[in-house]
């Protein structure tokens, strides 16, 4: 079966620079994807091929529903700081500057996460390292339709 891509406009735009260690007020020193991705790991997620800090695409007006990910890792304990989370991975695309890259949206579920909860028209999306692209950069940002449910805005 062909799988169906839909495509939405977007913009990138700062985030709270927790995943990637850059925030000064993180408690997670080397940010919280490095300290994630051996839990990963151990369960079969491999991230070493992605840069270990998300991207934030605003795709406002539009929300999106993670309704069937390819992955979820229920209840996770990557951290002694806070209860375990739940995150969820669909495979996703970026276009930027004519380049398309392939990557994964990154879903930490709300209910389980103590803090820094996402926008809801803000995905965050795991890539390769993408030269040059910052905030601001106007992207498209493609979903499978039968993982992401595109919501109008």
């Amino acid at each position: 079966m062909m799988r169906q891509w839909q495509t939405l406009a977007g913009t990138i735009v700062q985030g709270y620079r927790v995943a990637s260690g850059l925030s000064q007020q993180s408690p997670y020193p080397g940010g919280t994807l490095a300290m994630q991705w051996p839990h990963f790991l151990a369960r079969g997620v491999d991230l070493r091929p992605y840069f270990l800090g998300t991207l934030n695409v605003a795709i406002a007006p539009h929300q999106v529903r993670i309704v069937k990910p390819e992955i979820t890792l229920e209840q996770m304990a990557w951290t002694d700081a806070h209860d375990p989370e739940t995150f969820s991975f669909s495979r996703c695309r970026l276009t930027w500057n004519g380049n398309t890259f392939d990557g994964w949206i990154y879903y930490p579920h709300p209910e389980t996460k103590p803090m820094h909860v996402q926008r809801p028209d803000h995905l965050e999306v795991l890539m390769p390292k993408i030269e040059g692209i910052g905030y601001g950069d106007r992207v498209e940002l493609s979903v499978l339709a039968d993982e992401v449910q595109i919501l109008p805005g």
